[in-house]
């Protein structure tokens, strides 16, 4: 009997990470270029955010970035959900 291989136990550098989890899930990508716009955002109003503590901006930057990162993924996934349900049935009939 052959044993089936399950896992590819190789290495793999950085750069092949990403283009490997771009390709499964491209709005993981479009997630983290929203991060670091956020991010980028958050680090150009920093000077000018007026008598708002620090704790209480990088608290809304947070939040922020994170919303980005979740709708990202939340519209990757409906996308996906569309694709294999409602359109996979449409090109059966």
């Amino acid at each position: 009997m052959d044993p089936q291989k399950i896992f590819d136990y190789r290495e793999e550098s950085q750069a092949e990470r990403i283009a490997r989890k771009s390709k499964d899930s491209p709005f993981m990508i479009i997630g983290i270029a929203g991060l670091l716009g956020v991010c980028s955002y958050g680090a150009y109003k920093f000077k000018s955010r007026g008598k708002m503590s620090t704790s209480v901006f990088l608290m809304q930057l947070r939040v922020a970035a994170q919303g980005t990162v979740v709708a990202a993924l939340t519209i990757g996934i409906g996308y996906s959900m569309i694709q294999r349900y409602l359109l996979k049935e449409a090109k059966k009939e």
